[in-house]
Formats: C-alpha cells, sequence, structure tokens
C-alpha cells in the first residue's frame, strides 16, 4: 500500500450516484475495524469512504452501510475486506520516486552491502508497501546495474509486500507507461515495449521479484532478517502509535548495520532504536 487516501477526490463513476449515508455508529465502527486490523486511520475520511464504497456495496446488494458494516465485521470475509481496502486505498507510485534517495542507495548503500556479503553473496531487501511494483523493479534494476556482469553470481531477490490484492495483481504483470525519469538505456536493458506505448519489466527483473500478500500490522516472521526495508508512503497514513509499534518491528527484523527508509514526507519519533544517517534513512 503506498499513499493510501491519498485523494478525497472521486471519480465521475463514484459520483454518478448519490452516496449511501452513513450513521456515526457504523462510521465508528468501521473506522475502528480498518484501523485495529490495518492500521489505516480513517477518522477524517467519512466522505471518502460514503463516495468510494456506496457504488461497490450497492452493487453487491446493499441498500444501506448498516447492513454492510454489520455482516462486513460478522463474517469478515476476505472478498469484502478485499473490496474496503482496494476503494479505500490509492496506490499511487512511479518509477525513479525521491530520485535522490535512489541515489543514496545506489553510492552508499549497495558498495556497503556488497562489501558485506562478498562471501555468501545474499542480500535481503523488503520493499514494505509495494503497491504496484515499481519500487522493488527500480531497486532491482540499481543492482543489476551496480553488479553488472557479476549480478548472475548474487542472490538478490527482493521480497514485496502490500496489503492491496489489486495493487500485487498489476504490479505482478510489470507493465507500465513510464515517465521521463527513467533512463533511455534502462528502457533497452530492462523493458520490452509493447504496441500501445506502454513498457512490460523484463524477465529477469521482474524474476528478481517476489510478491506476496502481507499485512504491516502482523508479526515480522520472515526466514532471513533484513539488510534493507524500504517503507515509504506508508506510515503517513498511521497514527504515531501505530507507527511507532510498526517501526520497532522492522528494527527487529532488520540484521545488525541493516538500514530502514522511509519517504521524504515522513520521520520518525525521537524514540525511535535506529539511527538517523542522512534525510529519511536510518540504521540499525
Amino acid at each position: 500500500m503506498t499513499d493510501a487516501m491519498n485523494s478525497n477526490k472521486l471519480t465521475s463513476a463514484e459520483t454518478s450516484f448519490a452516496p449511501l449515508s452513513i450513521t456515526d455508529k457504523d462510521f465508528q465502527r468501521l473506522v475502528h475495524f480498518i484501523k485495529s486490523n490495518y492500521g489505516i486511520d480513517l477518522t477524517q475520511k467519512r466522505q471518502l469512504i460514503t463516495g468510494r464504497l456506496s457504488p461497490a456495496i450497492r452493487k453487491n446488494g446493499y441498500t444501506n452501510f448498516s447492513s454492510f458494516v454489520d455482516h462486513l465485521l460478522k463474517e469478515k470475509d476476505p472478498d469484502e475486506i478485499t473490496l474496503v481496502l482496494n476503494k479505500l486505498t490509492t496506490n499511487y507510485t512511479f518509477f525513479m520516486r525521491e530520485q535522490d534517495h535512489l541515489d543514496y542507495f545506489r553510492q552508499h548503500i549497495i558498495p556497503n552491502l556488497v562489501a558485506r556479503h562478498q562471501r555468501d553473496k545474499t542480500l535481503a531487501i523488503w520493499s514494505a508497501g509495494c503497491s504496484s511494483g515499481e519500487e522493488p523493479y527500480n531497486l532491482s534494476m540499481l543492482l543489476f546495474d551496480y553488479l553488472g556482469s557479476r549480478a548472475s553470481e548474487w542472490d538478490l531477490r527482493i521480497l514485496a509486500t502490500d496489503i492491496s490484492e489489486q495493487a500485487l495483481t498489476a504490479a505482478k504483470k510489470g507493465t507500465y507507461e513510464l515517465p521521463d525519469t527513467v533512463p533511455t538505456e534502462w528502457r533497452r536493458k530492462y523493458f520490452t515495449p509493447n504496441a500501445n506505448g506502454s513498457y512490460t519489466v523484463s524477465n529477469a527483473i521482474r524474476n528478481n521479484v517476489i510478491f506476496q500478500h502481507f499485512n504491516l500490522m502482523d508479526p515480522i516472521r520472515f526466514r532471513r532478517k533484513f539488510d534493507v526495508i524500504f517503507c515509504r508512503n506508508v506510515m503517513i497514513y498511521f497514527d504515531q502509535a501505530t507507527k511507532d509499534a510498526l517501526v520497532r518491528r522492522f528494527y527487529d527484523a532488520t540484521v545488525p548495520g541493516g538500514y530502514l527508509l522511509i519517504s521524504y514526507s515522513e520521520n520518525l519519533s525521537p524514540r525511535t532504536p535506529y539511527h538517523r544517517v542522512t534525510t529519511a534513512t536510518f540504521q540499525k
């Protein structure tokens, strides 16, 4: 999930019918359910909830929010939960986002990791909240560029997770409209052009990313601890207590000397166990 609830604006389809009204009680029940289970704070998003969910729940046969919320909280139907998360999260991201961040990763972090792992030649990198996949593919390209012909000797596979099944489906497909910020050489090396003007990520880069559904509110119990965790433009939508708890879980899942990178629009609490290296970049 990246840039969840980035905007309160609704599409023309969402405004073609008057949104269903939601009572204070049902609004609070829904807000509590989403926050306690997924960390997303919707307390200021009443209009977004009614605007984006109304067409979808009407389509599913509900005539009011009360019956929908009753069923959601009682049955916890995975399809309905997916519907809510997909409608209330806007997965906005793009290649080369926060370029200075990526430059620091390429110039400082990659050389550090490569020197540290000369023996096992295995890196553990996690894109937490990968959205539609541009970030983990971007990181893979930077790694392949740095190692060149030596890349085949390394296990560089990146774990990429998101709470949105819709975003993960798009990420696995790997087809994008490329912004001008993508270097011409990268277009040639790492993408295949399509007839409609879009580009599909090459098999080598796609095979380097492992996409997986994961809720950041859950315990982090992956097989290995991570050299680097990217979690950018995700925690901005969590309250401070939720953010602090997640950062502690990240810290426990990071190897000594490993890094956490957040977005430039975020910051960590002064109580964070990580040491700040530079803007939006922290080290254990």
